[in-house]
C-alpha cells in the first residue's frame, strides 16, 4: 500500500459565532485528494505557537490557497485604503515565512490566488490593491451575484511562456482561465521566472528556478472542479508527483 503524501494547507483565521476559528475551503482539500492524490492537513495560522520547521519536517508539500482576505499592505510597503479589503494578519504571519522556508528546504509548494500574491510579497514584490483602478488593466474580479459555476468559469486567456512548466503541462501556448481577484502583482519579486501573462499584461504565474524543489504560483483557481479540466489536473498531478517524491525521501 502506497502512503499518500501529507500536504499542509495553512488556514484562514475567521471569527465564527463568535469564536476565532481556523478554516480551509473544501474545494482546495478536494483538489489535493482528487488531483494531487494527497492527504490534506489543515495547519492553523498560529505562528506564535507553531514552529515552521516542525511543520516542514512532517509534511511533503504546501498549498497556499485563495481567500476572501487580502495581505496587509504594510507587508509590502503599501498604505491601507477603503479598497484594501478584509485582512487576515494571522494568516500573513504564518504563510509569508512558511513559504520562504519551504522554498529554502525544497518542500514542494503550490500557490493559488491569495497564495500567489503571498509568494510575491514574501519574495519582496508588491501588489496592486485594486486592479480595476489601474490604467491598462481590466477588472479581474468576478461578479459575486453570479452562480458559482459562472464565477469560476473561463474568463480570459493567459499566454504561457515558451519553455515553461505550464507550457509543457498545457501542450499549448495559451489557455483560458477563471478570474476571481481584485488585487494582483504590481512589482514582480526578483529572482522569479514568469510562466504566464494575462491578455492585459498582468503576471498570472511564476516559478522560482533557483529553489531546490517543485514550486508554482498561479493567480487563477485551478482547484475548482479540478477533475473536469485537463490543464488543472496536470497542475495538481505535477504537484502531487513532487510531493510523492519527497514522501519517499522522508521515508528513507
Amino acid at each position: 500500500m502506497t502512503t499518500k503524501p501529507l500536504i499542509a494547507v495553512p488556514s484562514d483565521r475567521r471569527i465564527l459565532d463568535p469564536h476565532p476559528s481556523h478554516v480551509a475551503g473544501e474545494k482546495y482539500l478536494k483538489a489535493l485528494i482528487d488531483g494531487a492524490g494527497g492527504l490534506p492537513v489543515i495547519v492553523p495560522s498560529m505562528a506564535g505557537d507553531i514552529a515552521i520547521d516542525e511543520i516542514l519536517d512532517r509534511v511533503d508539500g504546501i498549498l497556499l490557497t485563495g481567500s476572501y482576505s487580502n495581505i496587509e499592505p504594510h507587508r509590502y510597503g503599501g498604505e491601507t485604503t477603503e479598497k484594501s479589503g478584509l485582512f487576515d494578519p494571522h494568516r500573513d504571519a504564518m504563510t509569508l515565512p512558511l513559504a520562504l522556508r519551504a522554498l529554502e528546504r525544497g518542500v514542494p509548494l503550490l500557490a493559488v490566488c491569495r497564495g500567489h500574491q503571498e509568494l510575491n510579497v514574501a519574495l519582496g514584490g508588491t501588489l496592486h490593491q485594486n486592479m480595476a483602478d489601474v490604467p491598462g488593466y481590466h477588472d479581474h474580479l468576478e461578479n459575486k451575484q453570479d452562480p458559482l459555476d459562472k464565477q469560476y468559469g473561463p474568463s480570459h486567456p493567459v499566454s504561457l511562456v515558451d519553455g515553461g512548466l505550464l507550457r509543457q503541462l498545457a501542450g499549448s501556448d495559451s489557455v483560458m482561465v477563471n478570474s476571481l481577484h481584485a488585487q494582483g502583482v504590481d512589482r514582480l519579486a526578483g529572482g522569479v521566472t514568469v510562466e504566464a501573462v494575462a491578455d492585459d499584461g498582468l503576471v498570472e504565474a511564476f516559478r522560482i528556478d533557483t529553489a531546490p524543489g517543485f514550486n508554482l504560483s498561479v493567480q487563477w483557481h485551478p482547484e475548482w472542479r479540478v477533475t473536469e479540466n485537463n490543464f488543472s489536473m496536470a497542475i495538481f498531478k505535477a504537484f502531487g508527483d513532487a510531493c510523492r517524491a519527497r514522501a519517499k525521501q522522508r521515508q528513507v
